[in-house]
């Protein structure tokens, strides 16, 4: 992830003929030009020497030989210089092996402040790392740091890969508008109102959905756009207001393409061989073995469903949950791993807590003893069960969670296996795993509201063998009817998602009425499109890549501020710039707001 020494021009004109980090023995004895920052001083008492930074290195600066008066040389860390000067080599005894131009130094014959420092909030470059507020407060200075830099590096190397990928495969980069209109589903919109059309809004594109489906419509075939796309939700660490995304559609594709182009981008990205290859897994199945839809498959600890193997235990929480139709669930922790003791396990309720659990129940076993936790109600004909359902045949502790909410009991027990995965040195670093999660649900039913949601979008299609199904409108195989939906996960992040798209204008007008659309407000939100399907839709099917969690992954770090070159904060503001702020006045009057604080 290092930078290149090199400046990376041959076109003339710059006030500088190298970079600070590229001169070595074999320019000994040049007259070179350095441009950068100061970002060292030294007076050894006669002899005085300024180590000058820029994006691509260092370079020692020797004054012995400089003709005008020392002090004209002082100046403030961070202030920008210009100096001409021979490169030489340095004494055998001052030679700096961590150093690319470490064997050499530049003594200096001219020497000029270009930009002079106030002294600066925090050293890009020093010892004592600055708060993570202050940091984003000074943007601009952190980002002279070696490790933004060679993120900001790393994403545009990221950006030209991914575009080399697609043009190789005959993709066509295409622009789509940000002032789009606002359509219900997903997240909540970005609203801008309109000057030109009063009580009107535009809305910032969560994503070129249905503009991607209509450059098929309008046979651009193979389309792709690296675009700013805009949520307004809750923020975690890897989530922002504004993202980046690798957005994809073609045009008469199948699920065996997308994924191929998929893995061909990843490949390209990461710098695997021609063997790498990313085994598929079905939604189902993610969640049986790990309990989430992206999970980390870098270490074990897979999930086994063991309703059948305690019911009737005499454990009135396990009993009341399988009363209910709820779930149980167990991983085993084998004693080569970690042996826990009883305020390790009783620590877990914090981590099952956020998840909606209530604790995890727990028992050891000790060749066919057990012990501790629950192990009063564990039988032998109970144990046998549960060593049969989960393959254990070692010593170490059994973890259960139950809930009579299948999600929350997934959640828990997901929860649990990554804590574990972190703490007890499961992972190994550096270590990428991929995985094509596929056959995700259509449909969410919610009893309060007594309809359907899109799980994923309302232009996704059921899955094909599925079709009759869906048309008939029966509540109930509606509710467990899967789509032609896929996610690319890496390391228990999703990275990428999408699905085959309806194609065919009464599935899709079908697809609105089971959300709930009456025909005058799915014609208001979606006439166009509804309309664009009728003059004849090739079958398509498309991805979107997140760019920033992707390069957030090839970087090794788990926050995504750290590869955005102006991120915001966990509650969507900019600390340098102050965004949001209040706009003036004049500017609320000419769109029609008037503010609710300035009621009387």
């Amino acid at each position: 992830m290092d930078n290149h020494n090199r400046a990376g021009t041959h076109l003339q004109g710059l006030m500088r003929t190298h970079s600070c980090g590229e001169l070595t023995k074999d320019q000994i004895g040049q007259e070179v030009t350095l441009c950068g920052w100061v970002n060292k001083s030294r007076d050894l008492g006669g002899l005085y020497f300024i180590d000058i930074r820029d994006k691509f290195g260092l370079t020692q600066l020797a004054f012995d030989e400089y003709e005008k008066e020392l002090s004209t040389l002082k100046t403030s860390l961070e202030s920008v210089i210009k100096v001409t000067g021979t490169v030489r080599a340095r004494p055998e005894n001052a030679v700096n092996k961590n150093m690319t131009t470490g064997e050499v130094e530049v003594s200096v014959k001219s020497f000029e402040v270009l930009s002079h420092a106030n002294e600066v909030p925090f050293l890009p470059h020093g010892k004592v790392d600055a708060t993570e507020d202050l940091k984003l407060r000074y943007r601009y200075l952190d980002l002279r740091s070696d490790r933004l830099q060679n993120l900001v590096s790393l994403r545009s190397k990221a950006m030209q890969k991914t575009r080399e990928t697609l043009y190789a495969e005959g993709f066509t980069e295409v622009e789509t508008p940000i002032l789009y209109k606002t359509t219900p589903e997903g997240a909540r919109d970005y609203i801008v109102p309109s000057r030109v059309h009063p009580g009107k809004v535009y809305a910032l594109p969560q994503s070129p959905q249905t503009l991607k489906q209509l450059l098929m419509i309008g046979n651009t075939d193979k389309y792709f756009q690296i675009c700013k796309c805009f949520r307004d939700e809750d923020l975690r660490a890897d989530r922002q207001p504004e993202f980046t995304q690798i957005d994809i559609e073609i045009s008469f594709a199948t699920q065996e393409y997308v994924k191929n182009l998929a893995t061909s981008i990843v490949k390209n990205l990461f710098g695997f061989d021609e063997n790498f290859t990313v085994p598929t897994m079905p939604y189902s199945e993610a969640m049986r073995l790990y309990g989430s839809d992206k999970p980390d498959v870098r270490f074990g600890l897979e999930h086994s469903i063991v309703n059948d193997d305690v019911s009737g235990a005499g454990f009135k929480v396990f009993d009341d949950v399988i009363a209910a139709d709820g779930l149980v669930k167990a991983f085993f922790v084998s004693k080569a791993t970690k042996e826990f003791s009883r305020k390790e396990v009783d620590s877990l309720v914090d981590v099952v807590k956020p998840h909606g659990g209530k604790g995890v129940a727990w028992f050891k076993l000790n060749g066919e003893e057990v012990s501790g936790g629950i192990s009063k109600f564990i039988t032998p004909e109970v144990l046998n069960k549960l060593k049969k359902t989960t393959g254990v045949s070692e010593d170490g502790t059994f973890f259960f969670f139950a809930d009579a909410k299948h999600s929350v009991a997934h959640a828990c027990a997901d929860a649990t296996r990554r804590h574990f995965g972190k703490t007890l040195g499961l992972i190994k670093e550096g270590d990428y795993k991929f995985l094509w999660v596929n056959d995700f649900p259509l449909l969410e039913y919610d009893d309060e509201d007594g309809r359907f949601y899109a799980c994923h979008h309302p232009f996704t299609m059921p899955k094909v063998a599925s079709l009759d199904d869906f048309m008939s409108g029966d509540k109930e195989k509606l509710k467990n009817m899967a789509a032609e939906a896929y996610d690319l996960v890496c390391n228990g992040y999703e990275m990428g998602g999408g699905s085959l798209r309806i194609f065919d204008t009464n599935v899709q007008k079908q697809m609105f009425n089971v959300l709930g659309f009456s025909e005058a407000e799915a014609k208001q939100k979606f006439g166009f499109f509804i309309e664009a399907l009728s003059y004849g839709t090739p079958p398509h099917a498309g991805i979107a890549f997140g760019m920033d969690r992707t390069v957030m992954l090839m970087a090794g770090t788990d926050n995504i501020r750290d590869v955005i070159a102006f991120p915001k904060t966990n509650n969507a503001t900019d600390l340098m710039c102050s965004a949001p702020s209040p706009a003036d006045k004049n500017q609320y009057d000419e769109l029609g707001i008037k503010l609710l604080d300035q009621e009387s």
